[in-house]
Formats: structure tokens, sequence, C-alpha cells
């Protein structure tokens, strides 16, 4: 057993804090759970409580680490802790850990289906996939776990995966970390206590990754230049780890739409190839993969006029690499709900692109983004109010060639409930154009 006669709180009961009730039903014995929700039909609220009277405190990915709550009650002896800490206390099996800023859904969704069409058993998990918690009856010591990890799960982490792959890592979340400083340290608790037998895949890209120290045996991939582990060059995918370069293939049979997803596949295939998948394995799953929903998503073509939902970028540099995805004419939906982003780069990319047909800027970021916007030739719209009548506006705009594209920089809650609301409403009235 478990926990044995503890009191113990839940902070948050989402998804995550379900599967741990669940699965503290089944390992804990004479212990008194307590639940504490902002929605208070599922807990009690938790603003003003003294949480010193507990034994261990589960906080879910959405309760900040450092509030003043948390630490007076550390202070008086109580273990704070959480679902990921916990998974990583009882894996029997090898983790392979990817996170970043962007990508680590797509990089982690492509390293579990190699080494899945490879003839292994993995198990995606974290913020996609299955409850943590969920899978460890299933687990055994064979296995492989891939875990998408944000920097909620990762704040205070005291363990770090057998296999870590760091994206590149900007700035996000800003609205909820104190600093980019302190959102960055959460991230490398990924790589933080690797040992030398464990392996770091790198974004050999950015100096802010490639520098990165770690105890781990390092490997890198770049979509510039060549590195020891996966590379583009001159339009070639390469995996260079043991003797000499293999090749792939080329960049134009990717399914996957983007320069930026270069780097999402040459992370995947260095660590896929790292836990053991096969050159043929690797081919044959890369050029096949489609991407994640919500993610430069083509949702439809209508009179040679291409809607891709990219609701998934609520960052300036996701919008940045979208619009950088394409070389036709593109009418851009743009903004949401502030998110602390400085949008001084995505307007000096608006500023320099050449085919931008149309912008419709929308939520309460619209104006913000605009006065980032220094010059353009787009022609510049306030979109309307609600999602079928911005639309229309866009459906309005559209010429043989173009492109209708979703990529609004922000988050979504000022309209909508998440992102995945947003880009859903967005291919349902897409699909009703006629």
């Amino acid at each position: 057993m478990q926990y044995l006669n503890k009191k113990i709180a839940i902070l948050g009961l989402g998804a995550e804090g379900q599967d741990l009730l669940t699965w503290l039903k089944k390992n804990s014995l004479n212990c008194q759970i307590t639940i504490f929700d902002k929605n208070e039909t599922k807990g009690q609220a938790y603003e003003t409580r003294n949480l010193s009277q507990f034994d261990l405190i589960f906080r879910s990915p959405g309760f900040y680490r450092l509030s003043p709550m948390l630490l007076a009650a550390q202070k008086q002896g109580t273990e704070i802790t959480s679902v990921t800490k916990l998974f990583f206390s009882l894996c029997p099996c090898p983790i392979i850990g990817v996170t970043g800023t962007k990508g680590k859904g797509t990089t982690a969704t492509l390293i579990t289906q190699i080494l899945k069409n490879s003839g292994k058993s993995v198990y995606l998990a974290g913020n996609i996939g299955k409850p943590m918690l969920e899978l460890l009856p299933l687990l055994k010591k064979a296995d492989y776990v891939c875990l998408e990890l944000s920097s909620f799960q990762l704040q205070d982490l005291t363990q770090s995966p057998h296999l870590a792959v760091v994206l590149n890592i900007t700035s996000e979340h800003l609205d909820f970390h104190q600093s980019v400083d302190e959102y960055r340290q959460a991230k490398l608790n990924l790589i933080k206590f690797q040992a030398p037998t464990d392996k770091a895949v790198l974004n050999s890209d950015y100096p802010f990754t490639r520098d990165l120290t770690t105890q781990a045996q390092k490997y890198y991939f770049s979509r510039l230049h060549q590195v020891h582990g996966a590379y583009v060059k001159d339009h070639q995918i390469y995996l260079n780890i043991d003797t000499k370069p293999i090749l792939i293939g080329p960049t134009f049979k990717l399914q996957l739409r983007g320069e930026h997803n270069w780097e999402n596949i040459t992370a995947a295939i260095t660590a896929a190839s790292l836990a053991g998948a096969s050159i043929s394995t690797i081919k044959k799953t890369v050029f096949k993969f489609k991407g994640l929903e919500h993610r430069l998503e083509l949702v439809r073509e209508l009179n040679q006029v291409k809607y891709y939902n990219d609701s998934f970028s609520t960052t300036p540099e996701t919008a940045i690499a979208a619009i950088k995805s394409f070389t036709e004419p593109i009418i851009l939906i743009l903004g949401g709900s502030y998110k602390g982003s400085d949008y001084s780069a995505l307007g000096k990319t608006i500023s320099q692109s050449r085919n931008l047909k149309a912008i419709i800027l929308i939520g309460k970021m619209g104006l913000i983004i605009q006065k980032s916007i220094l010059k353009t030739n787009a022609k510049i719209i306030k979109g309307k109010n609600t999602f079928p009548q911005i639309i229309n506006q866009a459906f309005k705009l559209t010429s043989p060639g173009d492109v209708v594209l979703l990529s609004p920089a922000c988050a979504s809650f000022d309209m909508f409930e998440n992102y995945k609301q947003r880009g859903n409403q967005f291919k349902a009235y897409v699909k009703k154009l006629h």
C-alpha cells in the first residue's frame, strides 16, 4: 500500500486530479482525502485555505507551485507533490520525456508511432494520450512511456527521464510564471537529474538549448546544420548517430507543413533511433505522419482555397512559424486573450512577409497585435464578434490559390473554453461554406 493513515489534499479535479483520485482509492488505506477545486461543485474552494493540516498535497498542473499558500504549508512540514512526480517514482520502465515551448505534442506522438511500428510496446501520456497513473498496472520493464511534459508538470520534478528531448524554449505562460527564467528553469528539470547513462536530445539551432548542461550523453537535432543526431541538409533529412550519416529522405515528401516541423521531426528521429527503432521503420513512419489536430491542420479546399486550422498556436512564435510555412497568399486570422507574450517579433515577421493578403484581428489582443505591425501591404481588418462572422469575412476576401489560416498567437479564453473549442468551431463553420 502506497499511503497509510495520511491526510491528503488534491488541488484541482481536472483530468489529472480524477486520475489521481481513482488511483488513491486503490493504493491508500485509512487516508482522509480532501478535494479542493475552483469549481465548488467538484470540491471545496481553496483560495484562502490553510493547507498545513495535511501530510501530503497533490497539486494539479494549473496550480502555481510557488504560491504563498503552498509555500506556507511546505514550511510547516507538508509534502508538496504531483501526479508527475508520483508517476516517475513508480514507473517500472524507461521514460522518454519531451518538452519545449511548442512542438512537444507532435514530437512525442511521432516518437511513439515510430517505436510502435518498430514492434515495441510504448504508451503515450502526459498532456496527451492516456492518464499517467492509469497506465501503471499495465506497464512492464520492457515497455516504454513517452511523456509530453509542460512547465507546470516539470516545475518541481526531482527525477529526470532516461531519454530527454528538449525542443526550442522561448517564453510562454508568463501570466503564470514570474519570469522567463523561472519558466525556463522549470523546463530544464527534464535534464537536471539525468545520470551519465541517460541520453539528452537537444535542439542545436538555438544557443540556449544547444549549450545546456547535463550529465547525460548529448545528442542533437537541427534543421540548419550537420550535428551528432538528426538534421536537414540541402532539403534532405539525415540521421548521424553511429558511424556515418544515413539518408532518411527528402523534406518535400513530408506531410507536415512548415520548416519549423523539421525540428520536431529530426528530434523524433533521433530519440526513436536511440530507443532502438530501425532505419526502415523511421523512413516508413516519418513520411506518413500527418501531424496532430489543431496544428496546421488542413480542414478543406473550396474553390481552390485551402483552409488551415492552427488553433494550437497560442504564442507569437507559433504564428510566425505558420506564416513562414506558406508561399501562397494568406488571409490570416490573429488574436485572442492575453498570455503575457511579446508581439514585436510577430509584427516584424508580418511587416517583412510579402504573401500576406489580409489580416483579420480578433479578440482582446487584436489591437495590441496591430500596434506591433509597423508596416504591411496586407489589408488589416477588425474581426467581427462571432466565429461564423469572422470566417465569412475571410471567405469574402479569398481568390483561387489563397490560404485562409487560423493561427491566433494568443490564448482563447476571451471567446472560447480552450484552443480545442476554437479549432473545432473554425472547422465546423469552414465545412459549412459553399
